[in-house]
């Protein structure tokens, strides 16, 4: 059996690659045609979400799958079990917002059993702090907190529901239940909160937090992104060094999605993720399981396997195995969103799992 060589690949530069002729490997970790190993899951639990932010969804209007189309606890243990044995190491749980989802404590302690290195979540943070320590007693190691304001009126404003003070409640509960380390995720908006830069990089220095700055992607569900609101990451950079000196930490082919960044006086750590303005395509180990059951290998393709349809037609943990492999082989070498041709996805990040 013949597999690709592995891709010749850095930030921000195309993709280059090296022998991607070859047959799909039936065993073995899950490779695709140029030579990226994925070994981190996303799994969506929910579509659903109790905040309506601007960058995602409608204040009003959204439709959600209906709850018999989303996959049962089992169902998603099945998968994790499966992709466990085919190497996959880390694992989080997304939505929508994912502690919506009743039960959740039970479905983490089940994929904790599993043996993954890693289980992590990502939240809102709004319904956290009552269940944090549940959580780290059922397994969970890391959260990461979505915060995109630290003045209330603006969060508000930006996240349509909920209130400040309740998500860094939340973070500090995380803290306290040993979910660390805390990364804060914040996205930016040119002219709605661009403007809180160093005020985050502040919030870093002095609680210990990871902020990671993300930007702005074509994934919101009233398709209204424009490029034109888009922060880049370069640009966050420049603003905080000319405050504070940055030394960069990041490991040539590190897979995280995050370039880090250290304060040169090592008081914190700040990250940018830069999807849109320099891709990390080349280096990317994520596959994403849907609500709904389908397999995504990357959050810009609309190519999809539905695992469900396998699970309840009777299919076996092989044809499961398969289906992985199938998704990952079919991987493209990038996402293409500068691309003249680029199309959006048709569903939204809500919709995908982050």
């Amino acid at each position: 059996m013949t597999t690709a060589r592995v891709a010749i690949v850095s930030r921000g530069a195309p993709l280059t690659v090296r022998d991607a002729a070859g047959e799909m490997p039936t065993d073995g970790p899950l490779v695709d045609r140029y030579g990226r190993v994925h070994d981190d899951l996303r799994l969506s639990v929910t579509d659903r979400c109790n905040l309506r932010c601007i960058y995602c969804m409608p204040n009003e209007g959204m439709t959600f799958l209906p709850r018999a189309q989303i996959l049962s606890f089992e169902e998603i243990v099945r998968v994790a079990a499966v992709a466990r044995d085919l190497g996959v190491r880390s694992v989080r749980l997304t939505g929508g917002e994912p502690l919506v989802r009743r039960g959740l404590r039970d479905l983490v302690e089940r994929i904790a059993e599993l043996g993954f290195d890693d289980v992590a979540l990502t939240t809102n943070g709004i319904l956290l702090a009552p269940i944090a320590k549940d959580l780290a007693a059922a397994g969970l190691r890391r959260v990461n907190v979505s915060c995109d304001s630290l003045r209330p009126e603006r969060f508000e404003a930006i996240r349509r529901r909920g209130e400040l003070e309740v998500v860094l409640s939340a973070m500090a509960a995380a803290e306290a239940a040993g979910l660390t380390p805390v990364k804060v995720n914040v996205v930016l908006l040119r002219g709605r909160n661009d403007d809180e830069i160093l005020d985050f990089a502040a919030f870093a220095r002095d609680t210990g937090r990871v902020v990671r700055f993300i930007e702005y992607m074509p994934l919101d569900a009233q398709g209204e992104w424009d490029r034109d609101q888009l922060v880049s990451g370069r640009e966050v950079v420049e603003r905080i060094e000319q405050v504070w000196p940055l030394v960069p930490v990041q490991q040539p082919g590190d897979p995280a999605p995050a370039d880090r960044y250290r304060f040169a006086d090592e008081i914190g750590e700040i990250g940018v993720i830069s999807t849109v303005t320099e891709p990390f395509c080349g280096t990317c180990n994520r596959l994403r399981l849907t609500s709904d059951g389908a397999i995504r290998n990357c959050l810009f393709s609309d190519a999809e396997h539905s695992v469900r349809e396998v699970l309840r037609s009777g299919g076996d943990d092989e044809d499961v195995a398969m289906l992985l492999r199938r998704a990952v082989w079919g991987k493209l070498p990038g996402h293409g969103i500068n691309e003249p041709g680029f199309l959006r996805p048709r569903r939204s990040m809500s919709m995908i799992g982050g």
